[in-house]
């Protein structure tokens, strides 16, 4: 049965974090010197009237060279599939395609892995992407390539005081006036409002793409990741040369 990238992957995760484990356990296993004694002593009396006792032994409970022997059977697991992975990842390529065009052929896995990371920063920052004011009526000014609005005119005005004569002057009393103030128009504002922001069409146009892509990314990367492997054995001739 044939084996696929996309399963050497999977397992890999848990090949690596055994390796690691056995090969912590096997270095704090030789820093413990009592585990790698042993001793044998009987004990012979000076007289045959003396007391006898009992011979004493301890075994040795970890020899270096088995550890050496489970560390290497460890290992060639975790360079076998690192390895299996790396030669795969180098023949692992698929087409990136939106829409039915090509847009990068034959592309390899570590290459669709780094436009993934990418894209999902442009797709960020397209979301961030000023809008123009829904509330104005914008066309570009080809001059400047900025967005205008249509001139809006408005009436500049002037405060000015006027004299209501609330009661006439009399012999005996002043008139009695009321000072107010009346706006009267002294000219016009002529007012165009400028602006660097897009469109929300375009920028949902803009996202739209970016998202697009990003299928296409994944999609490639599934089917390289779905290309057959051949295992490769790189642990056991390190090894046979390491601790043979």
């Amino acid at each position: 049965m044939s084996t696929k990238l996309n399963q050497i992957i999977a397992v890999e995760k848990g090949v690596k974090a055994k390796a690691h484990q056995d090969l912590a356990t096997a270095h704090h296993g030789l820093q413990k010197a009592p585990l790698l004694a042993g001793i044998a002593r009987t004990y012979q009396p000076k007289d045959e009237e003396g007391e006898q006792l009992p011979p004493e032994s301890t075994r040795v409970q970890v020899r270096a060279e088995d550890v050496l022997k489970q560390t290497a059977t460890s290992l060639t697991r975790l360079f076998d599939v690192t390895a299996t992975k790396d030669w795969a990842n180098c023949e692992a390529r698929a087409d990136v395609t939106v829409d039915g065009q090509v847009l990068i052929g034959r592309a390899p896995v570590s290459y669709l892995l780094f436009l993934e990371k990418q894209l999902t920063d442009l797709a960020a920052l397209v979301r961030k992407l000023p809008v123009l004011d829904a509330a104005e009526s914008w066309t570009q000014d080809p001059s400047t390539d900025d967005w205008r609005t249509e001139p809006v005119r408005t009436v500049r005005t002037k405060k000015v005081p006027r004299n209501h004569v609330k009661a006439e002057a009399t012999e005996k009393h002043p008139a009695q006036v009321e000072v107010y103030y009346e706006d009267v128009p002294v000219g016009y504002w002529t007012t165009v409002k400028f602006s660097g922001a897009l469109p929300a069409r375009r920028v949902s146009q803009l996202l739209d793409r970016v998202e697009k892509v990003q299928q296409a990314v994944k999609f490639a990367r599934e089917e390289a990741n779905a290309s057959e492997v051949t295992d490769q054995r790189a642990g056991d001739p390190i090894f046979g040369y390491l601790f043979g």
